[in-house]
């Protein structure tokens, strides 16, 4: 049998092991037959088409190989992670103190501490990876968390402590025959029926767990629209980045693509329509407006007090939806803003009318407009934008701060809270009048939620 020797970052999988025995013709039915007899490894050497993984390597001795590659009782097979890729390509807290949870290109960082005060960190995970993106769901008290292997790929974790053991989901990955493999997890979104949980990935598909996040779907309404095969992607690739449940109705949800616009569905992702009526893709000819199916939406978030109010980040706009996604109207053009490009946006949770955004110079230039750190307010839908700018930086302030990147934690007086890819964590108790930065000198921070 082929004696199969695996890296120590795989150890925990293999039952502590790292040199195997397999008895299989080929490369590629070694790796197979290790999966079904470690099942925990599936999805880390070969992807769900059941292909390499990219920065995965296989060597026959000491000659690297594809996996068909035949492989005999006397060879040693070696599996490598390659140099390329690597991570740097990611108990409830007292009355008055506030418990993040920061995703980093080096892992997730637990901060713990009072509202808009300096934070300490209670716990890291997953030191070394790339964290995109966690979450704690607030009805079940489960933690998520996606974690980006540099070389082994996208995986999903569910904690009930997330100082204690962390168990891997099963998924999201494409099913057969969907000829795609999922690359990257950018958000999971608590649903409104019990134990449904909504993930979206890249390429641009939805998946939904009605297990509390143990194992996932494709929803196929959406990945099977007629038009998918024209999609194209933004600057971060073809995503599905933003899911907006609909409070007390579990079959009416949106969702924002990079870049191909809002999605609607109302009958649990069966069917989806379109909405994009009066948002303006600047960032094409003006000839190419009518035709183009290129909606490249940042962020989407929906007032959980008024549902059919929906505002949108956009590649180059602000924008409101009075009807639930299906029409939008420019909140951004003179009204106060300096720079109406940027990434995240927050909605107040008690009041529609309030809304806040970040704003950088343009997408030629991602970093925080003027040189100055700002969040901009409105309290009148958009009409108009205020500055909110006490304890933050207002000169040399070069930062970026990135789609996930930006949240409240539901508190009254609302507090904020964003983290900047430089390593800074600023937060605020008053609903932005004041800042503080509450932690330093962490990795760069791709996501920032309250839990």
């Amino acid at each position: 049998m082929a004696k199969v020797i695996l890296p120590s970052s795989l150890k925990a999988l293999l039952e502590g092991q790292t040199v195997i025995e397999i008895d299989a013709p080929s490369a590629g039915a070694v790796i197979a037959a290790l999966e079904r007899r470690h099942p925990g490894l599936k999805g880390w050497i070969l992807d769900e088409r059941g292909r390499l993984r990219e920065h995965v390597s296989l060597f026959v001795n000491h000659r690297r190989v594809l996996p068909d590659e035949p492989v005999s009782a006397e060879d040693e097979l070696y599996v490598i992670q390659a140099i390329s890729g690597g991570t740097g390509a990611r108990p409830e807290a007292a009355e008055g103190e506030a418990e993040l949870l920061v995703g980093t290109k080096k892992g997730l960082f637990l901060m713990r501490g009072e509202r808009g005060a300096p934070m300490g960190i209670a716990h890291r995970e997953f030191a070394g990876q790339v964290v995109e993106y966690a979450c704690r769901d607030r009805r079940t008290g489960t933690y998520c968390a996606a974690v980006t292997h540099g070389q082994f790929g996208p995986h999903l974790y569910y904690a009930d402590d997330p100082e204690g053991e962390w168990h891997e989901a099963e998924g999201p990955c494409f099913p057969d025959g969907a000829d795609a493999a999922v690359q990257r997890i950018w958000t999971v979104e608590p649903g409104e029926e019990e134990g449904v949980l909504w993930a979206g990935v890249a390429p641009a598909a939805l998946f939904r767990s009605e297990d509390g996040a143990r194992t996932w779907s494709l929803v196929r309404g959406l990945w099977d629209l007629p038009t998918r095969p024209e999609w194209e992607g933004g600057f971060g690739g073809l995503c599905l980045h933003s899911i907006c449940p609909w409070p007390g109705d579990p079959a009416r949800l949106a969702v924002g693509i990079s870049a191909a616009g809002v999605w609607i569905t109302e009958d649990g992702g069966e069917s989806w329509r379109w909405g994009v009526e009066g948002l303006v893709p600047r960032y094409l000819p003006e000839e190419a407006w009518e035709d183009t199916l290129m909606y490249c939406v940042h962020d989407l978030q929906r007032s959980p007090v008024e549902p059919t109010t929906l505002y949108m980040q956009f590649h180059g706009g602000v924008y409101r939806s009075d009807d639930a996604g299906e029409t939008w109207s420019d909140i951004a053009t003179d009204r106060g803003l300096p720079a109406d490009f940027g990434f995240p946006l927050v909605v107040d949770p008690r009041d529609s009318d309030r809304a806040f955004v970040i704003p950088m110079n343009a997408d030629v230039d991602r970093v925080t407009a003027g040189g100055r750190l700002r969040v901009y307010e409105t309290r009148d839908r958009g009409a108009s934008w205020r500055a909110l700018e006490k304890g933050l930086p207002q000169q040399q302030a070069y930062l970026t701060i990135l789609r996930q990147a930006f949240c409240h934690d539901d508190s009254d007086p609302l507090g904020l809270y964003f983290g900047a890819e430089s390593g800074e964590l600023f937060g605020s108790a008053d609903s932005g009048q004041s800042w503080a930065i509450v932690s330093e000198h962490l990795p760069p921070i791709l996501s920032v939620r309250c839990s």
